[in-house]
């Protein structure tokens, strides 16, 4: 797939692609929030205007061509009973419909003001409004054609539309017509600016957040990659010395001088028992690369795959007190990777390294999350490390290269759709939450007579 390319179909997009799709303008929740912004303040509109025209004609008994006025008012209406209707359910939103959709609210004025004395009704300066939410939510061109286009509405009532018929009271200060109805327009202009504009700067904000996020996430993606390509090579480049130093010792057994010598025989014993280890660890590397075989995951059970993790750790590392307590009442089928079983490894090791007395492992589900909870009782984690989890080389061990176990961790539960935090426990020591969605990790249950079961062996 090329770069920008939309997801295929039935995928949902990369966080690369939904960031590039955010750059490009092909995606763009500020603008969809704006847009609804701008559908309640046409409602707005809507509300003052049958409210200023019903209060006009009822109470200062000043004529208006009431049926065009209505009809054009019924035009606003419909207008925004579609827009709604469009994008309550259409998520993106371009320049150009943002353009529009102003540029109907500026139609709508004009025709408004040519039916009600045109220039010289004090509601003509509500094109402020919409010149500034244009400099807000368009491009700069969209924004002066705006500009070019009001001014142009402006001109042309002052050409062609009717003066209102108001008593000459501009003396009278407060009292005249024209002054009232002028303070109102800018006590409209100024109360609907300051909170709409408020809001919509909110959504930009969160918008431009948003995209710093996904790049962030995007680029923290790559790194990821490029060190399971490194991870990749390097076991490809171990697995001949390993071999090696296997036929090396097999040698040496075999040697009379070491074969009649029991504790050389020990020695040899451990050697391998090491060697196979450092062979596992290879191949896990190149499995989750996708090499050692061709399928990336294993059909298991969620308690077959969670009880093996947890005994295959326990076996291999020197930890005084391991409680492990699995409380999944209902166990189902599941498809794990190599990765998560890394994922929970690494988190492990971490707390061990802390804690190699005593440290334990939770894990449960609530709702539709399998939730997997390590706890220990180390020094617990510093105040600025709670707000970087996950972020690639902080540690607090003081070594080149630390920090890569929980940013591999993050990652992999962030691409599952899950997420990890952790905290410091008030009697001492420290608590790591992972939480994955079973949606991504189950299968669907066999269904029929005579369907297969689910193979429950352990994982590789």
């Amino acid at each position: 797939m090329s770069e920008g390319a939309p997801a295929a179909a039935g995928r949902s997009p990369t966080l690369k692609e939904r960031w590039q799709r955010l750059r490009q303008g092909q995606e763009n929740p500020a603008g969809h929030k704006n847009m609804l912004l701008l559908i309640q303040l046409r409602w707005l509109a809507v509300l003052g205007q049958i409210s200023t025209i019903a209060f006009v004609v009822l109470v200062l008994d000043i004529h208006l061509p009431m049926p065009h006025m209505l009809e054009v008012l019924s035009c606003l209406i419909a207008f925004n009973i579609a827009s709604h209707l469009r994008w309550h359910e259409r998520r993106l939103v371009t320049n150009a419909e943002l353009f529009l959709a102003l540029m109907v609210d500026v139609g709508v004025l004009t025709l408004q003001l040519y039916l009600s004395g045109g220039i010289t009704n004090p509601f003509a300066f509500l094109y402020l409004m919409q010149i500034i939410l244009g400099a807000v939510l368009l491009k700069p061109w969209s924004s002066w054609a705006i500009v070019a286009i009001t001014m142009a509405c402006l001109a042309s009532l002052a050409l062609f539309s009717e003066p209102l018929a108001l008593p000459p009271d501009h003396r009278n200060g407060l009292f005249s017509l024209y002054v009232e109805g002028t303070l109102i327009c800018f006590l409209l202009n100024a109360g609907l600016m300051v909170f709409f504009i408020t809001r919509i700067n909110s959504n930009l904000r969160a918008g431009d957040a948003m995209l710093a996020d996904l790049r962030q996430r995007a680029a923290e993606e790559d790194h990821i990659v490029r060190m399971g390509l490194l991870a990749s090579g390097a076991a490809h480049e171990l697995g001949t010395p390993l071999a090696t130093v296997s036929v090396i010792l097999g040698d040496w057994r075999r040697m009379p001088e070491i074969s009649q010598r029991a504790e050389l025989l020990d020695d040899i014993s451990e050697m391998e028992a090491q060697l196979q280890r450092c062979k596992a660890i290879v191949s896990g590397v190149l499995l989750s690369a996708g090499e050692a075989r061709g399928e990336f995951s294993v059909k298991t059970t969620l308690n077959t795959f969670l009880d093996t993790v947890a005994d295959d750790w326990r076996r291999s590392r020197p930890v005084v007190r391991f409680d492990y307590l699995n409380q999944i009442e209902q166990d189902l089928p599941v498809a794990f990777d190599s990765a998560i079983k890394q994922m929970l490894g690494n988190v492990l090791d971490n707390a061990f390294e802390v804690s190699p007395q005593w440290l334990a492992l939770d894990v449960r589900c609530e709702g539709d999350l399998l939730v997997m909870e390590v706890s220990d009782r180390g020094p617990g984690f510093p105040e600025w490390m709670l707000n970087q989890i996950g972020k690639p080389y902080q540690s607090t061990k003081g070594k080149p290269g630390r920090g890569l176990g929980l940013f591999f961790v993050v990652n992999v539960a962030r691409k599952l759709g899950g997420s990890i935090r952790a905290r410091n426990l008030a009697e001492g020591g420290a608590a790591v939450h992972l939480s994955l969605p079973l949606s991504a990790i189950s299968l669907a249950p066999p269904s029929g007579p005579g369907a297969p079961s689910v193979n429950s062996s352990a994982p590789a």
